[in-house]
């Protein structure tokens, strides 16, 4: 009977030390699942910070393009703006945006002057020159997104206008 105890015994130490080793391992598994689940999702929330800078990023660049047509569509062009005395319109929202907004200077470019029509103009006729016109456009939105463009165009006006 006493070999018998013994047999027991070993069966019994054997079967303990086995389910602490199940334990551990459990335990270290959950582990490494914890911390690969948490890094899913830092990293699923960078990446939708990430995408909602870009889209601020488009729509600042968005702004600044349409500072840009308006100044080129404004009713008021004049060769009396001057680089040293532009006209100037600030901080106006974009329509349809609570968050962007554009402001633009509008000058004449002196220094290039008025260029005659190449060819004479063609069918336009005689007497037409080109006005040289820089328009300097920056657009904002939401979390400091910034974009800025500079843009010339020529306007076709009377001779000596």
């Amino acid at each position: 009977m006493t070999v018998e105890l013994r047999n027991t015994n070993r069966r019994l130490t054997g079967a303990k030390a086995q389910r602490g080793a199940a334990l551990v391992v459990g335990m270290m598994l959950l582990l490494v699942l914890t911390i690969l689940g948490i890094t899913g999702m830092v990293t699923a929330a960078l990446e939708l910070q990430m995408s909602g800078n870009v889209q601020y990023q488009e729509r600042a660049f968005q702004a600044s393009e349409f500072g840009i047509e308006q100044a080129v569509n404004a009713p008021d062009l004049s060769t009396a703006f001057s680089m040293s005395s532009p006209k100037v319109v600030n901080a106006t929202a974009v329509p349809g945006s609570t968050t962007d907004n554009y402001n633009y200077r509008l000058y004449y470019d002196s220094t290039a002057g008025s260029t005659p029509v190449p060819g004479g103009g063609y069918s336009l006729g005689t007497g037409l020159e080109a006005y040289h016109f820089i328009t300097e456009s920056n657009g904002t939105s939401a979390r400091g997104a910034q974009d800025a463009h500079t843009q010339s165009f020529y306007i076709l006006g009377p001779a000596g206008g």
